[in-house]
């Protein structure tokens, strides 16, 4: 008895799909070339990034934003 599942037959996509799928990735690739790399923090904290976090930690001290 083997083990392998078949695979299931490829989908197929509507040509709307098809155009919503080739836009997105457009999109995608639009937002990456336009995002510009931020520079290195200089003399900044270690550690998480708080804003993330919600909150801000210095010497075992928290404080909530």
């Amino acid at each position: 008895m083997p083990d392998t599942v078949p695979e299931p037959p490829p989908r197929v996509l509507s040509d709307a799909a098809r155009r919503a799928l080739a836009e997105a990735e457009e999109r995608r690739r639009a937002a990456d070339a336009a995002r510009t790399p931020l520079p290195p923090e200089v003399n900044g904290r270690g550690g998480p990034e708080p804003v993330r976090y919600g909150d801000w930690e210095v010497k075992g001290i928290i404080s909530d934003f």
